[in-house]
């Protein structure tokens, strides 16, 4: 079939309008700056994504409309595509009228003539602002990630952390070595343990923590338990609520360990009881001081006992 493009370009020629109808439609920013860098034309995408008026970018250069630090890379930029002409395409910065800078792909080639002379410059603007953030998001979760992998593998307890299926996400050789050898030896072959079935791995008692704080979502679970000839302190914590678990695990038949918690638990009762205390001492009157010195004294006596001996 054979269509006649005689209309069409009459109505071009009748309505000079249209040209811009049409580029209005488009929602891309695009503008056209003459060889001499004035802006000609822009469309209803540009003048929102500047945040400027018609009237406002019509007749004006780069220099008008944005920082002079930035013009000037746009009009060195502009002055590399005259002199090679071609297709051009570059990631850069751009200010809005709000003062904000957004990242941009800038996409432009050159105009020419009747007599193919280069007469101006036509592009669009992409803005990239949200995919730029989230990439650098994830580039700083990423980094978060190994730094807190490396800090985990380096840790005597053992650490497991698991999704909703309970498969495992990541783990450390700590935690495959408080539940014996058939776990050390899978962890030596799989890293981490990362994507095991987390109730095959324990005994059911610890699976139904993480099942019970996984369905609860509260912060935090603690218990006490003997496995194997070992007693274990468990602490199940919440890390995504409902969907991500993790675990603390700690082997306190070693006398070190036992220590420690001797100690960690006597402060934080101390701690408990320090308002109950205070609130004796007030009644003391001039006792009060030497109350709390009292209270100071044996909690460091706790703390500092095996420094002493």
């Amino acid at each position: 079939m054979i269509y006649d493009d005689q209309p069409f370009h009459s109505d071009m020629i009748e309505n000079p309008n249209l040209h811009q109808k049409i580029i209005d439609a488009l929602p891309i920013p695009i503008f056209y700056r003459n060889i001499n860098g004035i802006y000609i034309a822009t469309n209803k995408a540009h003048e929102n994504f500047i945040g400027l008026k018609k009237e406002e970018i019509i007749g004006k250069t780069v220099f008008d409309v944005q920082p002079q630090d930035i013009a000037e890379m746009y009009a060195r930029r502009d002055q590399e595509l005259v002199d090679s002409p071609g297709d051009q395409s570059y990631e850069t910065k751009f200010r809005l009228s709000d003062g904000s800078i957004h990242d941009v792909i800038f996409n432009k080639a050159v105009i020419r003539n009747d007599e193919s002379e280069i007469i101006g410059i036509v592009g669009s603007i992409i803005d990239i602002t949200d995919r730029k953030k989230a990439e650098r998001r994830l580039e700083k979760a990423k980094e978060a990630s190994v730094i807190a992998s490396a800090m985990m593998h380096k840790i005597r307890a053992g650490i497991v952390i698991v999704d909703s299926d309970f498969k495992v996400i990541d783990s450390n050789e700590g935690f495959a070595k408080l539940f014996g050898q058939e776990l050390e030896e899978l962890y030596e072959t799989i890293p981490g343990l990362q994507g095991a079935d987390l109730q095959e791995l324990i005994p059911e008692v610890v699976f139904k923590m993480f099942a019970s704080l996984m369905a609860s979502g509260e912060n935090m679970l603690e218990r006490d338990l003997k496995i194997q000839n070992k007693l274990l302190h468990i602490s199940v914590i919440t890390i995504y609520k409902n969907r991500v678990v993790g675990a603390l695990i700690r082997d306190m038949s070693a006398p070190s360990l036992v220590r420690e918690e001797i100690i960690s638990r006597t402060q934080r009762v101390n701690k408990k009881n320090l308002e109950t205390v205070q609130k004796i001492a007030f009644l003391l009157g001039e006792n009060a001081s030497q109350t709390e010195e009292l209270l100071n004294s044996i909690i460091q006596s706790y703390k500092y006992e095996e420094d002493d001996n």
